[in-house]
């Protein structure tokens, strides 16, 4: 194989550099946090030549790519992020490679309280913002959280229904809403 470099993450072993990592590697919080295509969520030594095949987004990008949208949502009530908030954080983005270069790209968010009236919203906005920023082929599943929401099934139900979605953003006042919480600050 030419290229038989590898990545060195801090405080870890050096990794193999070259398409998709395999094993339990490519689930650990490490690869998430690699510089892939312009954008850096940790400190990371890359060390070797580019992936073997540029259009190629390895597990360790789309991961890093997810958790990095998700966190500068802003919550439709507060001036502060979901992250801020600690309503999303990095460990609540799954991704699994689903078929060559397409990937199932998972969100459990945690509502601050159980029984937040903007959870449906909140779910809402993540769908959104990932449907419009992944840049990589993707299905999306959104749920709360497991036990952190008193109407968890209903609102896992709507955010995850396509035509309850598309309904949603045809309303101008809910749209409007959704896009000050998915804008980037400037």
């Amino acid at each position: 194989m030419e290229h038989d470099r590898a990545i060195e993450v801090y405080g870890e072993p050096a990794l193999p550099l070259g398409g998709n990592p395999a094993g339990p590697e490519a689930r650990s919080a490490s690869w998430a946090r690699l510089f892939c295509w312009g954008f850096q969520t940790s400190a990371v030594l890359l060390v070797g030549m580019p992936f073997t095949n540029p259009g190629e987004i390895p597990y360790c990008c789309a991961l890093s790519r997810a958790s990095d949208i998700i966190r500068t949502i802003r919550d439709p009530e507060k001036p502060n992020t979901l992250e801020e908030l600690e309503v999303v954080t990095e460990n609540c983005v799954e991704v699994q490679e689903i078929g060559e270069d397409e990937y199932l790209v998972i969100i459990r968010f945690t509502p601050t309280v159980p029984h937040c009236s903007l959870a449906t919203l909140i779910g809402l906005c993540l769908r959104i913002k990932l449907q419009r920023c992944l840049p990589f082929r993707h299905k999306l599943e959104i749920y709360i959280s497991e036990g952190t929401h008193s109407t968890e099934e209903d609102i896992n139900k709507q955010i995850n229904d396509k035509e309850r979605v598309a309904a949603a953003m045809e309303n101008p006042n809910l749209r409007e809403i959704v896009e000050q919480c998915v804008t980037e600050p400037d």
